[in-house]
Order: structure tokens, then C-alpha cells, then sequence
């Protein structure tokens, strides 16, 4: 079943002679509990593209449906809601609270949109993602690794129906990227979580069920991992 069905999606910056096509006529759709990575060089479009699909920003032309409802049908008060509750995000920059401890991170979320978190849940997460022991650990005390583990968890957290990653690696090293990469594939298969991942490291994509290629602001779907599609 689809989760995510993006239709004809433009984006333009400017108009007349400086106009800047962003996104070129993009159609895709992305099934329940798939794993997808979108590559493409910098300034191609992946992040408009991700930030369209998120509704951190309006496009030009085109819809964007999440499980059926077209998200920029909404108002906006309305759609802010629907975005908080069913889209998850994990950013380059972790974004976290710096006066939070991890697991207040985590829940953060739930608090926003005045939830009681489920402490079974928010245990299983903080195992899963290798943090119980760093719990009561303020943002300044952790490695970069830590850090972005604590924003996934704060994603998974309310067990959105799609978790859209910015280049979740950008600001790691090689380990901890594989780390992490690692850690959005157990989501993915462990809790049946739809995720949609930029990165620029074409090596990171071997995780993902499928590859979609940005380029110009047109969108190519490369299907299952392959290093000669990609090269």
C-alpha cells in the first residue's frame, strides 16, 4: 500500500528571466514500511524536494498526499498539526533542546501536542538506540553520534506514518554514519517505519529497499540498490 504519493510536484524560485525551476514535474510514490534513499549532487533538489513532501514549504504546482490526505489542502493551522503528528524529521543539524535531557528530547514531541508519552515505549526506544544509559544526559555531553540518535528517537516517538532524513549522516564521521544509517533500517523493519533519506554518500544507499536520483530537479527511480545505476 502506498504512504506517500507525490504527483507532478514543482517548485520555482523567482519569476520571469531569474526564475529557478527547483523541482521539474516530480511523480513518485513510496509503500508502508519501504526504506527509500534519494542521491543527487548539491543544488539538484533533493532538499526542496524533502521539504515539500514535509510541508516545511509550499510548492508551486503539484500534491503531496500522505495516507490519502493532500496535505496542502489543508490550512495551515490545520496541516501544522497534521505534520506534527504524522511526519517525523531527522536533520544534518541534530536540532535538539540544549537545556533537555535525551529522553525529554525524545518525548518533546508528545508534549508539544499534550500526550502522556508511554515510558514502556520511550524505554524500548532509548534500547533500541543505545542510549539508556544516557538518559538524564544533557545535548553538551554527548558525541555527535549520540546526538543524532537521540533526533531519531525523537522521530520515531510518535510512531509517524513517514520519517523524512536530511542528510542524517552530513555532520558524522564514517562510523557513526554507518551508525546511524544502521539504526533508521532497524526502525524501518523493527517498528514497519516509512523512510524517506537524502544523502550525498552513495555507500549509505545499500541499506535502502530503493534509490531515487535527483537531478536538475527531476526525479529518476533507480529501484534497488545498484552501484553501476549510480556511477
Amino acid at each position: 500500500m502506498d504512504i506517500l504519493k507525490v504527483e507532478h510536484l514543482t517548485k520555482i524560485y523567482g519569476s520571469g528571466e531569474n526564475a529557478v525551476k527547483a523541482l521539474d514535474d516530480v511523480s513518485f510514490t513510496v509503500s508502508r514500511g519501504e526504506f527509500a534513499a534519494i542521491v543527487g549532487e548539491s543544488g539538484s533538489g533533493k532538499s526542496t524536494l524533502l521539504n515539500c513532501i514535509g510541508a516545511l514549504d509550499q510548492p508551486s504546482g503539484g500534491k503531496v498526499y500522505l495516507n490519502n490526505t493532500d496535505i496542502f489542502a489543508m490550512s495551515e493551522k490545520k496541516r501544522t498539526i497534521f505534520r506534527r503528528r504524522n511526519i517525523g524529521f531527522v536533520f544534518q543539524s541534530f536540532h535538539l533542546v540544549p537545556e533537555l535531557t535525551v529522553e525529554q528530547n525524545i518525548i518533546f514531541p508528545l508534549l508539544l501536542d499534550y500526550q502522556k508519552p508511554d515510558q514502556a515505549a520511550v524505554d524500548e526506544i532509548l534500547d533500541v538506540l543505545g542510549l539508556t544509559k544516557r538518559r538524564h544526559h544533557l545535548p553538551g555531553q554527548l558525541s555527535g553520534g549520540q546526538q543524532q540518535r537521540t533526533a531519531i528517537g525523537r522521530a520515531l516517538i510518535t510512531r509517524p506514518m513517514l520519517i523524512l532524513a536530511d542528510e542524517p549522516t552530513g555532520n558524522l564521521d564514517s562510523q557513526n554514519s554507518r551508525d546511524v544509517v544502521e539504526l533508521l533500517t532497524t526502525a524501518s523493519r523493527k517498528y514497519h517505519q516509512t523512510i524517506l533519506m537524502i544523502t550525498h554518500n552513495i555507500n549509505l544507499t545499500s541499506a535502502a529497499d530503493r534509490v531515487l536520483r535527483v537531478s536538475d530537479g527531476r526525479l529518476t527511480d533507480l529501484g534497488g540498490t545498484c552501484n553501476e545505476k549510480l556511477s
